[in-house]
């Protein structure tokens, strides 16, 4: 007959609370454990503690388990990746702890003996199952490999592996087992005398499960897949899942304890702050002069007491009418004088304009006669002040230039300052590297070719001028992103269109012996955007893909309705991978911003196919979970955002390409 259900996971988790080494996380609105490689034998118990009257494990059985596997990719391609030059890699100062090709989901194992008698291991697209069999196999471990079993698609998903004699059956999500029968069969009496269960790792910090685990069961003499595959919801199918990952937690009261409180010690100092190191990590300080309560977190004290703002709702603040349509905005500050935004409008006459901030709103401040400009560009080069705008067209001449202004303190207006030839200039970005300034601009195309060159300008201190220093072929580009990881310079070009297809590579290049050079190629879509964050210690890159095109192909039901994507630094593989994809509708600009403790991402949705009128999409970050819709704003022809802040609060800016409204956005926070 069957018997009992075995809970592996629930013997871990002693009655008073959690063991150390585990920490509860909750993902789509399912929890489960994460688990520490730091003790990994702190993560074991007896094996006699559920073989109570008997030391063999079971002939045949089921194992069950619920897990989430992280999407971080065990080995990385370098396709796509480019070096110039001979030496080590660029990125060769930087160092992170290297990705983990396998990691066990449990092990049993000997105390007197480092082989595992019986464990199951994951590999990306491979789960294998290990058992000992001293008679069969001449004391040999046997592995049993199930093949092409994806796991890192950042889902929960529930495995039944049915073991019986030389029968292994895998069965996933309930969807069509995979039936293995192999030469050694597993072992009719398996001794499980002075042995224990690790829980994600075999008794070793190596190959600690990175993901989350929600249930994990042994059931002796049954296969399980009939009893689970009866849920309607896979999140539910569960023999025996662990008290503290059942219930949804509620806030406690004010005069109530957590149910599964954390272990920490606590220091209590007047004056300067103790030191927080590794060692520190997890203690909690108490500051007894200031009455604050702080909480190491390896590297520094963090506020546990401070009251953080949080993003509430969004609420139209300003209607900004504008001279025509608006290509593109700057939000801008100039020290004792204040706040600006400057619109890059469509049309001459009127031109562009620059609005002051003045009692809570943007009145107009200056017009500045542009040609279809497409984006302004506010930077400062030691006490002097400039903004660059890109024209897209002609003047009234026939002359093509992009025109840096410089501030007139004596006048309090931008004058014009330098014309630099462009042609059909997107987008300026302006940056330091090594003391000396550049401008950078965006070349979209000359006439029908859009295969032309974008250039760098560097900044010369004896002429008082922008000078060319270096030419990149770019395609129908849209927009240049400069960034710094830690002493190395990074410049991100948004290809959009190479005279067929909008399906190309865009570029990423690094900063070496004085030029820019190929670091990396990404696959984008009709790329208008990039936009570089960091969030902790972390790096990320977004990119706005507008549209997907390509005159060889057959045309999608959709040209629009295409996938933007966030890709992550990882320092081991030196390079860009992707984290995210999130589905947008002709997306043309990222914006990040931060509230309180709480970082966010703003789209700029512009066209799904069929209106103009789309709503453009707040994303909050949520850490394991990525990036989740969180408000949705309504949008006519989006096609940029600046986040900026006053005295009076936090603020969002979206320009309208098909009207002449921009429209001020209000965070109410609580």
């Amino acid at each position: 007959t069957d018997l009992r259900p075995l809970d592996i996971l629930s013997e871990v988790v002693p009655a008073s609370g959690l063991a150390r080494g585990m920490r509860v996380f909750q993902v789509q609105g399912v929890r489960g454990f994460q688990l520490a490689a730091s003790r990994p034998r702190a993560l074991g118990f007896p094996a006699s503690r559920l073989f109570i009257h008997c030391d063999c494990f079971p002939e045949e059985f089921s194992i069950i388990v619920t897990l989430r596997v992280l999407s971080v990719p065990a080995k990385v391609s370098t396709a796509g990746r480019a070096r110039c030059g001979q030496g080590p890699s660029p990125m060769a100062g930087l160092s992170a702890r290297a990705l983990q090709r396998n990691e066990y989901i449990f092990t049993l194992m000997a105390e007197e003996s480092p082989s595992v008698l019986v464990g199951l291991r994951y590999a990306p697209d491979k789960l294998h199952f290990l058992f000992w069999s001293q008679e069969q196999a001449g004391g040999w471990q046997t592995r049993v490999t199930f093949h092409n079993i994806s796991l890192s698609n950042n889902q929960w998903h529930t495995l039944v592996l049915a073991v019986s004699g030389q029968s292994f059956s895998l069965t996933v999500d309930c969807s069509i087992p995979k039936d293995m029968v192999v030469e050694t069969p597993f072992p009719a009496s398996l001794s499980v005398k002075r042995a224990s269960f690790y829980l994600g790792n075999r008794r070793r910090r190596k190959g600690v499960f990175t993901g989350l685990l929600r249930q994990l069961v042994l059931l002796p003499g049954a296969d399980a897949t009939p009893r689970i595959c009866t849920a309607m919801n896979l999140k539910e199918a569960m023999l025996s899942v662990p008290t503290v990952l059942q219930d949804v937690p509620t806030k406690p009261a004010s005069n109530e304890v957590l149910k599964y409180p954390y272990e920490t010690d606590t220091k209590v100092t007047l004056g300067s702050p103790p030191p927080c190191t590794k060692q520190e990590k997890a203690q909690f300080w108490f500051d007894a002069s200031q009455r604050g309560l702080y909480l190491c977190n390896g590297s520094a004290w963090i506020s546990m007491l401070e009251v953080k703002q949080r993003l509430d709702y969004v609420e139209e603040y300003q209607n900004l009418v504008t001279n025509s349509e608006t290509m593109g905005v700057e939000v801008f500050s100039i020290p004792k004088v204040g706040l600006f935004a400057a619109t890059a409008n469509r049309y001459t006459p009127p031109g562009s304009a620059i609005y002051k901030w003045t009692d809570g709103k943007f009145v107009p401040y200056q017009n500045i006669p542009t040609y279809q400009a497409q984006s302004w560009k506010y930077f400062t080069i030691g006490k002097k002040i400039f903004l660059a705008v890109a024209n897209f067209e002609q003047n009234d001449r026939g002359q093509e230039f992009s025109v840096v202004y410089k501030w007139s303190r004596r006048k309090e207006k931008f004058v014009m300052y330098q014309r630099i030839p462009t042609h059909s200039a997107r987008d300026w970005e302006a940056f330091v590297i090594e003391g000396e300034a550049f401008l950078a601009v965006v070349n979209h195309r000359e006439g029908n070719n859009h295969n032309i060159d974008s250039v760098i300008y560097r900044w010369n201190p004896r002429t008082g001028l922008f000078e060319t220093n270096q030419t990149i072929p770019t395609s129908g580009a849209y927009d240049w992103e400069f960034f710094t990881i830690g002493p190395y310079s990074f410049l991100a070009v948004a290809n959009t269109f190479n005279g067929t297809s909008t399906k190309i590579y865009s570029h990423i290049y690094i900063w070496l012996s004085g030029s820019f050079q190929l670091f990396q190629s990404i696959l984008t879509f009709g790329a208008a955007d990039w936009e570089v964050f960091h969030i902790g210690d972390r790096v990320f890159l977004a990119v706005a893909n507008s549209h997907s095109y390509d005159s060889g192909t057959a045309a999608p039901s959709n040209f629009y309705a295409i996938n933007s994507s966030i890709y992550e630094l990882n320092i081991t593989a030196q390079m860009f991978v992707k984290f995210q994809d999130l589905l947008t509708y002709s997306a043309l600009d990222w914006e990040f911003f931060s509230v309180g403790d709480d970082s966010f991402l703003v789209v700029a949705n512009s066209f799904d196919g069929f209106t103009f009128s789309v709503n453009s999409i707040i994303y909050r970050w949520q850490g394991y979970e990525g990036f989740v819709a969180a408000h949705h704003l309504p949008t006519v022809g989006c096609r940029d955002w600046e986040a900026f802040h006053t005295a009076e609060g936090s603020y969002l800016l979206y320009s309208s390409a098909k009207e002449p409204l921009s429209k001020v956005l209000k965070l109410k926070t609580t």
